[in-house]
């Protein structure tokens, strides 16, 4: 039997602890009569499972016949992709041949209507759309790793569109939680500013631990400390997972590779996106063992009760630190504070 965890982003493990709530809303929303929205936004820190959630919710929709699913890739036209993945379809490239829609310009060897212009992607689409609602159907878009850029400027606009005609098409965006705000804030896109986010948290440990259990000949009290040592980070999970999987090591023996690992494929990046300001906030946690008074956060970094509560915000937003109990702040990612250390000083 192959190893059942999955160190690789963005692709479905095979021992996943699905997020039933969220994702329970996000079907539940899109599936019904009147949905309240027909956008949603998951973010969180890098490794905690985006793009596996989003994944997720698209194969489960995808089991209904009545959806069409359609994953764009943001760093291209997406409206041109998303007729040509419409056009793609079977039913649909027949259905719109016969409504007199212009498909040759997306990757369908037909023309019809040739003698008059060459309409925009916009219109073309929303001539497709009426074909798709009088079926029935509906889309489900896709795009990960969401970034302001103009292709999704452009689709969002036009995707506003669509919803203001009442086309059945869906959109499910997901992205680190900096990425999402600045699209957000984009002053021509209010819908998007009003959509929904979904911003993913720790796993259970419970869910962890019995995953663990069943996997791996352990106590209990054994898979609950391994559980416990991920602090509900996915990424963390699935690499102690692999590790274990691997060398069948008591957890302490498995920790010098599983930082080396996390260093390499998560903790780096991380850092790396983060601000000097945030730098020295997580320096000064991570010197004083991953929790720390927020006064004293102020004073190691030589911040300003204002100044310092900004990094806080933004830190928290991130999700790489917890600031629950009042007046401290305490590291959310496992060994990160350790890792750091080892960095030594910016």
């Amino acid at each position: 039997m192959s190893n059942p965890f999955n160190i690789s982003f963005g692709k479905e493990p095979a021992r996943l602890i699905a997020r039933t709530s969220q994702v329970k809303k996000v079907i539940d929303t899109f599936n019904s009569e009147h949905p309240s929205t027909q956008a949603y936004m998951i973010t969180g820190v890098r490794g905690y499972g985006k793009t596996v959630t989003m994944t997720y919710i698209e194969h489960k929709l995808a089991k209904d016949d009545t959806w069409i699913t359609v994953p764009l890739n943001p760093n291209m036209d997406l409206l041109e992709a998303l007729a040509a993945h419409l056009c793609e379809n079977k039913i649909l490239s027949a259905a719109f041949m016969k409504a007199d829609i212009n498909v040759s310009a997306f990757g369908i060897s037909a023309s019809i209507g040739s003698d008059r212009p060459t309409a925009t992607v916009e219109v073309q689409l929303i001539k497709m759309l009426k074909v798709v609602k009088k079926l029935g159907k509906k889309v489900l878009i896709t795009i990960d790793e969401v970034v302001k850029n103009y292709n999704i400027i452009a689709f969002a606009s036009s995707f506003q569109t669509f919803i203001r005609e009442d086309y059945p098409v869906f959109l499910l965006m997901a992205g680190l939680f900096e990425n999402i705000r600045n699209l957000q804030n984009e002053n021509t896109l209010t819908f998007l500013y009003r959509t929904p986010r979904i911003d993913l948290k720790p796993l259970g440990i419970v869910g962890m631990a019995n995953n663990y259990k069943e996997v791996f000949d352990i106590t209990s009290d054994e898979a609950e400390e391994m559980a416990r040592f991920t602090k509900g980070y996915p990424y963390a999970f699935q690499t102690l997972g692999y590790l274990k999987w691997e060398n069948n090591q008591p957890l302490e023996s498995l920790i010098p590779e599983f930082d080396s690992m996390m260093e390499d494929f998560a903790y780096e990046k991380i850092w790396s996106e983060l601000s000097e300001g945030d730098k020295k906030v997580i320096q000064a946690i991570s010197k004083n063992g991953g929790v720390m008074k927020t006064k004293d956060i102020q004073a190691a970094t030589g911040n300003t009760s204002s100044s310092f509560s900004t990094y806080r915000k933004r830190l928290k937003e991130k999700g790489l630190i917890d600031v629950s109990d009042y007046g401290q702040a305490k590291l959310t990612l496992p060994r990160f504070g350790e890792i750091v250390n080892a960095w030594g000083e910016i």
